[in-house]
């Protein structure tokens, strides 16, 4: 049997001159990439790694900062609120206080009123009594002088007849009264 030789084509090496310049150029090729493009590639690497890292750590201390801004919002709205509940209830009671003032001076202006009145009432009663005495004592004197046939024109003789007169009148109504109380029983 006839050996057969394997035919690689047009890719086959067809002197070893050009297999060895291929393995060194493939270690040159190797060389210049370990020296040059690797360490441009880790520095890049190690400076997208630092960048993400300080980006990582920029983004938690913002997450940070946002949540102590939220509670310090909380904490100044629950202190609001409780200043407007407190507000609330200083109005609520300076409201009641101004209406207890305010029924107290309407009490004390209604006594004042009803005091002035009674005042007026009496002083009023009084003059009506005095000039019902000086009508009643002119009528008083003119008639008992007309009963008995003389003149009273005397000015203390008539003022004894109409005080007498009138205390008789003022008496009758009591002397009434008292005696319908003992009759009654």
């Amino acid at each position: 049997m006839v050996p057969m030789a394997i035919n690689l084509g047009p890719l086959a090496p067809a002197h070893l001159s050009e297999v060895i310049m291929g393995i060194i150029l493939m270690i040159l090729i190797y060389l210049v990439l370990r020296a040059k493009v690797v360490p441009a590639f880790e520095k890049m690497y190690a400076e997208r790694a630092t960048a993400i890292q300080g980006g990582m750590e920029k983004a938690e201390k913002a997450q940070e900062e946002a949540e102590a801004a939220l509670r310090q919002y909380q904490e100044q709205l629950a202190e609001a609120r409780q200043e407007a509940a407190r507000i609330r209830e200083d109005a609520k009671n300076e409201g009641a206080r101004i209406k207890a003032e305010m029924r107290e001076q309407a009490e004390s202006e209604s006594a004042r009123i009803v005091a002035n009145a009674t005042a007026q009432i009496e002083a009023e009663r009084t003059q009506v009594v005095n000039q019902l005495r000086t009508e009643v004592g002119g009528l008083a004197t003119t008639l008992a002088g007309r009963i008995v046939g003389e003149s009273l024109d005397d000015d203390e003789r008539a003022r004894r007849t109409i005080d007498r007169f009138i205390a008789d009148l003022e008496s009758q109504p009591n002397r009434d009264a008292a005696g319908q109380g003992t009759g009654s029983l």
